[in-house]
């Protein structure tokens, strides 16, 4: 206490008048004590918690040099939209696999004809059909049986439109995962940027070796490091578990803080058993969950099944794979109906719009699924979590506003920038480039450019542009190529071929531009396109949201982003891409 540490000294020796009685101690002096005091416990707190945070960043960035290491799935599942999409990515994944995941596993690419589409659910087991076909007929392999054996397979699901990343899917000729990050790999002998897709099967490697004999199945436009180890070092402990940011059951002034009513939750007891719930109020999750919950957090929606829960799956559904009829997704029409009781499934699912009827039938037809499951291998639970900690890194690439923040992100010099540069390998920050007497900034990112002039500011992230002069800041230049000046702040130029020679190429003022590139019509699949390749310009905004616009034809271009999709849609992704290397090509070799 403050009078122990300044009374001693005062009181060693005492007069006789003062002696035997309480010395007083200035209140000034003991004001003065109370604030070192204070001072000294703020001090401790801010050390421990800022040794807290480094070991913290020492432990993340050791996960991100694992995804960049060895090892990875010993088979990949990619399941696409189309044919044309199916024939691109089995070509480019042989060849960058190894590269990306560290390991030589072997690609099984399909895609999805369903009418109306399968829901995730169906559509993930239907992708194992094909993909075990596929297996058969390729490397003369039974996928299950190699399952069965303790192979690990990853299933990764690439369908959607990317409505609100547009303009840049249709860029990729509507091959949303293969739009491109700050990152460069090889491919068949040439440096290109990493695509969506890759950098996710990048990330989701580190749970390999956790997932032999199992299936583990993930989205393809987001990228997460974990900030807990727990989810990939552990063993399983259930035939299903879902990767979710779990923390301590949070009070209710907590959960409105943190917006979780807006978030699919997944919640666990003290057995590790998970339970799912919908986007909820604290007061309906405090009625649903059981006094047992110990972990409470948001959804990642990524999912494993061991092999026996699959090859039952595969037998469960057979009727609905075998006529590729009706439509179930993993989260309402697998987890939720063997989690939740009878009456909380029907609540839920009547919200979706299911009778009933329909919603009792079905909860009884998974809770019986579930108890054959577990009397036949009892060796795990049945639905459990994977936790990823709620301090762990997420990059989404989903949105177009979020495609610029996170690829900007990259020039600045937070924990979570570090971590970004670190895992898209853009260390150091230019990168096979050739800036002649430019002015780059320190913090500029530049890779794989050709650039003679000019200015690169600090927030200016460049990609394989290739240009005789540049003055840019605050923008995204993603595989441009132009044979004038390049100038502006603040916006977004992707997969750009510009041959004009007066003026200047502008990038800035929240603008965005992304060019298309079809192929004549002997290279498109199935139905005739056009008469002659052609080249299209589509702009945008940094401001407009794809999805609200979609069907809106904005200024400066000849068609919606929808009407651009309807022309991709029968594309040759392979031959697109193609004519697009063509047309950069001749700009780069005259200018």
């Amino acid at each position: 206490s403050p009078s122990e540490a300044f009374g001693p000294r005062a009181s060693r020796q005492q007069s006789p008048a003062t002696e035997g009685r309480t010395m007083q101690v200035p209140t000034e002096v003991k004001f003065l004590g109370m604030a070192v005091a204070c001072v000294a416990v703020v001090a401790t707190i801010a050390f421990l918690a800022g040794s807290r945070r480094a070991q913290k960043q020492r432990i993340m960035h050791a996960f991100i040099s694992r995804m960049l290491g060895a090892g990875g799935y010993d088979y990949v599942i990619v399941c696409c939209s189309n044919l044309s999409g199916e024939r691109y990515w089995q070509a480019r994944l042989d060849a960058t696999v190894g590269e990306v995941t560290g390991a030589a596993g072997r690609v099984l690419v399909v895609h999805e004809d369903w009418n109306g589409g399968a829901g995730n659910g169906l559509g993930t087991l239907y992708a194992v059909v094909k993909a075990s076909a596929l297996a058969h007929t390729k490397h003369r392999v039974d996928l299950l049986a190699e399952l069965k054996a303790g192979k690990s397979v990853a299933l990764y699901h690439t369908a959607g439109k990317g409505t609100r990343l547009a303009p840049l899917p249709g860029a990729e000729n509507n091959n949303k995962p293969a739009v491109r990050l700050p990152s460069l790999i090889t491919v068949n002998g040439e440096r290109t940027a990493i695509t969506v897709l890759e950098a996710v099967m990048r990330q989701t490697s580190i749970y390999a070796d956790r997932s032999r004999g199992r299936l583990s199945v993930y989205w393809g436009d987001q990228v997460f490091v974990p900030s807990d180890g727990e989810g990939f070092v552990n063993p399983p402990t259930h035939h299903a578990d879902i990767l979710a940011a779990l923390g301590p059951m949070p009070t209710a002034s907590e959960w409105a803080a943190r917006a979780l009513h807006q978030y699919g939750l997944i919640a666990t007891d003290d057995q590790g058993d998970a339970i799912q719930l919908e986007k909820v109020s604290y007061e309906d999750a405090a009625a649903l969950l059981p006094k047992t919950v110990q972990r409470v957090g948001t959804s990642l929606g990524s999912f494993s099944v061991s092999a026996d829960l699959l090859i039952a799956m595969l037998k469960e559904f057979k009727p609905e794979l075998d006529a590729k009829k009706g439509q179930m997704d993993a989260d309402p029409h697998f987890w939720m109906p063997v989690t939740l009781s009878e009456d909380d499934y029907v609540k839920v699912m009547q919200k979706k719009g299911t009778s009933p009827a329909a919603a009792v039938a079905h909860h009884r037809r998974l809770q019986t699924f579930k108890m054959r499951v577990l009397a036949e291998s009892p060796g795990l639970r049945f639905f459990g979590a994977v936790p990823t900690g709620q301090e762990m890194y997420w990059w989404d690439y989903g949105r177009l506003g979020l495609y610029m923040d996170n690829n900007v992100l990259l020039t600045e010099d937070s924990l979570s920038a570090k971590a970004l540069r670190h895992f898209l390998g853009a260390v150091p920050r230019v990168q096979h480039s050739s800036v002649g007497p430019v002015q780059v900034s320190s913090k500029a990112i530049v890779l794989g450019c050709n650039i003679k002039g000019g200015f690169i500011g600090p927030r200016a992230v460049l990609v394989n542009v290739h240009a005789p002069y540049v003055n840019v800041d605050n923008c995204v230049l993603v595989n441009v190529s132009s044979t004038r000046p390049i100038s502006g702040v603040d916006g977004i130029l992707y997969n750009v071929v510009d041959a004009e020679t007066q003026g200047s190429l502008a990038c800035g003022n929240k603008a965005v531009r992304a060019d298309v590139f079809l192929p004549e019509k002997g290279t498109t699949l199935p139905r005739l396109g056009p008469a002659k390749s052609q080249h299209i310009q589509v702009h945008s905004s940094l401001d407009t949201d794809g999805g609200v616009a979609w069907k809106t034809k904005l200024d400066l271009n000849s068609m919606s982003f929808e009407q651009i999709h309807t022309t991709n849609k029968d594309v040759d992704v392979t031959a697109a891409q193609d004519e697009a290397a063509r047309q950069h090509k001749q700009v780069r070799d005259a200018a």
